[in-house]
């Protein structure tokens, strides 16, 4: 049984990064533009979301070696209501026999897939819908019971969101780990 958890704080990666600036989470300029994966992606500027992302994905690191996650989830909430208005899921899979033999893809692979991945990211604003007011983001991720957690995390609720439209975004592998993603988020009322 898994269980999933929040850090106090909020940081993340290149998607994560890719997430707030196409949803509008912080204005545009508090971004700047980075070249990974052979694309032009925009970064936080803000310290304190890099110093928080830096410390989740060290975190991060370390459940992935010991086989700890489960799965990744940025929320995004609206501020006034509290409510969930979008969840993006990165479900990780573990293939322990290709972890014992070190079978990994080629790198140029690996690198492929998430830029389709961050591609699909950046479309997404094609098809979901504005959010309306301001929002804020949260990383829930999803451990095996046995996984130590830190002092400055908690538990936390999954922020579902009831009768949510879904989108499934590309998976990518590397052989070691799988990744299968998708986008949940509240639909337009009728």
């Amino acid at each position: 049984m898994s269980r999933a958890v929040r850090c106090e704080l909020v940081r993340s990666d290149y998607a994560i990064n890719s997430i707030l600036y196409q949803r509008g989470i912080y204005p545009e300029d508090e971004f700047e533009q980075k070249k990974k994966y052979g694309l032009p992606l925009l970064v936080t500027k803000d310290a304190g979301v890099r110093q928080y992302l830096n410390r989740v994905l060290s975190q991060i690191q370390t459940w992935l070696m010991n086989g700890d996650i489960q799965k990744l989830v940025v929320v995004i909430i609206d501020i006034e209501s509290n409510e969930t208005k979008e969840r993006w899921n990165f479900d990780i899979q573990m293939d322990v026999d290709a972890a014992v033999t070190g079978s990994e893809k080629p790198q140029q692979e690996i690198v492929n897939e998430i830029r389709t991945i961050i591609r699909q990211i950046t479309s997404s604003i094609t098809y979901l819908p504005l959010l309306e007011g301001r929002c804020i983001f949260d990383i829930l991720i999803y451990t095996n019971q046995s996984a130590p957690i830190p002092t400055k995390w908690e538990e936390s609720g999954a922020r579902l969101i009831e009768n949510s439209e879904q989108v499934r975004l590309y998976s990518f592998s590397t052989n070691i780990h799988k990744v299968d993603s998708l986008v949940a988020y509240q639909a337009d009322p009728i």
